[in-house]
């Protein structure tokens, strides 16, 4: 299983891109906080091929209190992130691997 963190992904960034890893960095940083920000003010961003990211509003329910399974718990409405993948990403993720695209996928140039 290959993970990538941000740092890690910060690196592949800049040698992708031709920047820093310290631009890298300030760039998911910033959209990170484009993304938080428009989901607060009840917007959404939408990548074309790869996804939205949205917030949905999940509604108020009677629940069970784990602690003694006979009392009943109101849960309030809450607000949730939401993201749906788009089409370019899902047909990445549906085809199968071959050895040569697993081995191009794991070269430091292919995020």
């Amino acid at each position: 299983m290959n993970k990538v963190n941000k740092a890690a992904l910060a690196e592949r960034i800049a040698e992708k891109v031709g920047v820093s890893k310290k631009e890298a960095e300030d760039m998911i940083a910033a959209f990170v906080d484009v993304v938080m920000k428009t989901l607060q003010r009840d917007g959404s961003v939408t990548i074309a091929g790869f996804g939205a990211f949205s917030a949905k509003t999940r509604a108020g329910r009677t629940g069970v209190n784990p602690q003694n399974p006979t009392e009943k718990i109101q849960i309030p409405p809450v607000t949730v992130p939401k993201f749906k993948a788009g089409k370019a990403l899902k047909d990445c993720l549906k085809k199968k691997k071959s050895i040569s695209e697993h081995t191009e996928m794991n070269t430091p140039s292919s995020i």
